[in-house]
């Protein structure tokens, strides 16, 4: 189990755009050609996991807990079935804070600006990837969101930047009572994605 060594603010961090170009070259871990791992090591924080491909289904969770190329956990084996089901040829997990955390009560009481810029550096990154020209965001988040005051914020932002993009937004599996977007861990695998109206959901959290 990962549990956070220190908060994130006492950590070197490694840019995006370093870490990215890291994990274009071979790696003796993993087959790169097929994983997108970034950083390409592990460490206490993850900007982006899945696999490379020209339509990827963008999946979003709150933050990243061990997984790792040719060691998905649970969660997201569920997300590779489901973006496959639907119709994409890849996946990437995407987190609305980067932070590794497999207990998300864990997770740093405040946000790390600096982490959080980045992290929105990998958003980008991610929603260039779709050569459709229209990314599909599966948010993927669950109540989970409500741990920290911070995360509807950052959410906020990556629904902006989102729009430069002309992303779609989807969701699968029934909604909370207060509109959150399922979690994809008890999703049957054969779940088919729905519009998900994201400006609505910010009215409300």
């Amino acid at each position: 189990m990962h549990i956070p060594a220190c908060q994130t603010t006492q950590l070197e961090l490694i840019s995006f755009d370093q870490a990215l170009e890291e994990a274009q070259e071979p790696n003796p871990d993993y087959d790169s050609s097929r994983w997108l791992y970034v950083p390409n090591f592990y460490s206490e924080y993850r900007y982006i996991l899945g696999t490379r491909g020209d339509r990827p289904l963008i999946c979003v969770g709150v933050n990243p807990s061990t997984a790792a190329p040719d060691a998905l956990d649970n969660t997201l084996k569920s997300v590779e079935r489901i973006a496959h089901h639907n119709g994409y040829d890849s996946f990437i997990m995407f987190n609305v804070y980067a932070q590794r955390a497999t207990d998300p009560d864990h997770m740093e009481q405040t946000c790390n600006h600096t982490l959080h810029h980045e992290n929105m550096r990998a958003f980008a990154y991610a929603l260039s990837l779709d050569r459709s020209g229209s990314p599909s965001v599966w948010a993927a988040w669950g109540t989970i969101i409500e741990k920290r005051d911070y995360l509807p914020l950052c959410v906020r932002d990556m629904v902006q930047l989102g729009r430069d993009y002309h992303a779609s937004w989807w969701s699968a599996g029934k909604r909370s009572k207060k509109g959150h977007p399922h979690h994809p861990l008890y999703l049957r695998k054969d779940s088919v994605l729905e519009e998900f109206d994201v400006d609505s959901y910010l009215t409300h959290i």
